[in-house]
């Protein structure tokens, strides 16, 4: 069984129940199948390489969704361009990948125009036939791939100079969609609401949604007031999202509430929501806030906390651990503690990557015996509910995104008159975390605050922006003359209270 194989059963299962729901129009399982078979021969047709990398870059879109069911289904190798991110750092994503394909809303393609791999819009999947019978892994190929190979490199780094590609093995989306299904009790009639970016979230939802026979719902547009008219209008029974987005959902449905009378589950997930929030979105909502934990190593879900846990002692969980995954808390040396110690969170099972391309010396350090070492802390009590607590790795999560400040750092450090510089996470209302820069200039020179921030903006987009850059004679050192990043963190929040 591969992950492909999910969406050719559901189709001869409910080949006439909706499968996309979009307001470009609305298509059956069997249209669905159809349309992804026709371009993944086309793909198949211009990209005869097996195996090769197909990298895509696109807002949401039915288009986009079925473009990557099509490299699935030819056997191919999903890449992901976050339109998010810099153009700089989606150049150099696309030369670490080495794609022999790059496919692209017309946005992006004007983006990445110039790269060296072929660039194609993705109409070009429209506008080319194929055979279907020669699709690798079509619904009645004889094809064979071993589970361990890649279905997709997902990218959560990319501008120190080596991008931090994760190989995700067809094993891992198996085991994704498989706990999926049993965590969230998924039935042919749950309709899941395309909130977040198809590169991030909402890919991992896509298969087991549509491997049960439920529908995929496509917004008008991403803001809160559409989101929550089409959740209405055409039932959804579930949805990810980000906290910044579920505080904006709040306020809108306070402004004006929708009966939102199917809705499930609103799943919570990429950065912490404080008790408080999770209380106020359960005052609107009701009782249908859940979260889960997971990475993109380990590409959801870790563990999950169902509606009916989140309440009491479990506000501050993320649940715990799914069907097919173990979870334990290790200390430096790998060896498990004891319930209510903190530690290292570590994981194991299938769903588990199989390590970062081109980094065999990352993949040693982080997948240990068998375990990934998520660089996360936390704690598991004595009924094994995960508490998170700081980070062990320097990642800002900022409205749901990864931020690593090493890649703000090189890009400020870039500018003549900064001497040097250090990144941090500040607690924010909003985004959970914010970006804050630390800057110190130069002896003689001197800088504006928001050229900087323009130039971050301009290189990596508006995500890994800085909120602010806080100007600094000297940065806070230890005695071997190492930038403090907690004091720096204590500094900005000093500066701020005052």
């Amino acid at each position: 069984m591969y992950p492909i194989d999910f969406l050719w059963r559901a189709a001869r299962r409910h080949q006439d129940r909706a499968a996309i729901i979009s307001p470009t129009g609305n298509l059956t399982f069997g249209e669905l199948a159809a349309v992804v078979l026709r371009r993944a021969a086309a793909l198949t047709a211009i990209d005869p390489e097996p195996r090769s990398r197909v990298c895509v870059g696109a807002a949401n879109s039915v288009d986009h969704l079925v473009a990557i069911l099509a490299i699935l289904a030819a056997g191919k190798v999903w890449v992901p361009l976050n339109p998010r991110n810099g153009d700089p750092e989606l150049r150099r994503i696309v030369e670490f990948a080495e794609p022999s394909l790059v496919l692209a809303d017309h946005d992006m393609a004007a983006r990445l125009a110039g790269i060296s791999p072929s660039l194609h819009t993705l109409d070009v999947l429209e506008r080319h036939a194929g055979d279907t019978s020669s699709v690798m892994m079509g619904p009645y190929s004889r094809h064979g791939i071993d589970l361990a190979e890649a279905q997709a490199i997902k990218f959560t780094g990319g501008t120190t100079g080596v991008p931090k590609g994760v190989i995700q093995p067809l094993r891992a989306w198996n085991t994704n969609i498989a706990t999926q299904i049993h965590e969230l009790a998924l039935t042919p009639d749950d309709r899941y609401l395309v909130a977040a970016p198809i590169t991030h979230g909402t890919s991992t939802y896509m298969l087991p949604l549509l491997g049960v026979g439920g529908a995929l719902i496509f917004p008008a547009y991403n803001k809160a007031p559409a989101l929550l008219d089409t959740a209405d209008q055409h039932h959804a029974t579930l949805f990810f999202a980000p906290p910044t987005l579920i505080l904006a959902l709040v306020e809108e449905q306070r402004r004006t509430a929708r009966p939102l009378k199917a809705l499930r589950y609103l799943v919570y997930g990429g950065a912490p929501m404080r008790p408080e929030q999770i209380r106020d979105a359960q005052s609107v909502f009701g009782q249908v806030l859940c979260t889960s934990f997971g990475q993109t190593e380990a590409p959801q879900i870790i563990t999950f906390l169902s509606p009916a846990e989140m309440a009491g002692e479990n506000l501050a969980s993320v649940g715990r651990p799914s069907l097919l995954t173990r979870v334990a808390i290790v200390d430096k040396e790998g060896r498990p503690l004891p319930a209510g110690e903190e530690g290292e969170i570590a994981v194991r099972g299938d769903l588990v990557m199989s390590g970062y391309l081109k980094a065999e010396d990352e993949t040693r350090k982080t997948l240990v015996d068998g375990w990934l070492r998520t660089g996360d802390a936390g704690v598991l009590d004595d009924r094994g509910y995960l508490f998170l607590r700081d980070r062990i790795r320097d990642v800002i999560i900022t409205g749901g995104f990864n931020v690593y400040p090493s890649d703000v750092e090189v890009v400020l450090s870039a500018h003549p008159a900064v001497a040097d510089c250090s990144v941090v996470g500040v607690p924010d209302a909003k985004w959970g975390e914010a970006v804050h820069a630390a800057v110190q200039v130069r002896p003689g020179m001197s800088v504006d605050t928001d050229d900087l921030i323009a130039l971050v903006k301009r290189e990596l987009g508006s995500v890994k922006t800085p909120k602010h850059v806080h100007l600094f004679e000297a940065l806070p050192r230890s005695a071997v003359g190492k930038v403090l990043k907690p004091a720096v963190r204590d500094i900005i929040l000093n500066h701020r209270s005052h």
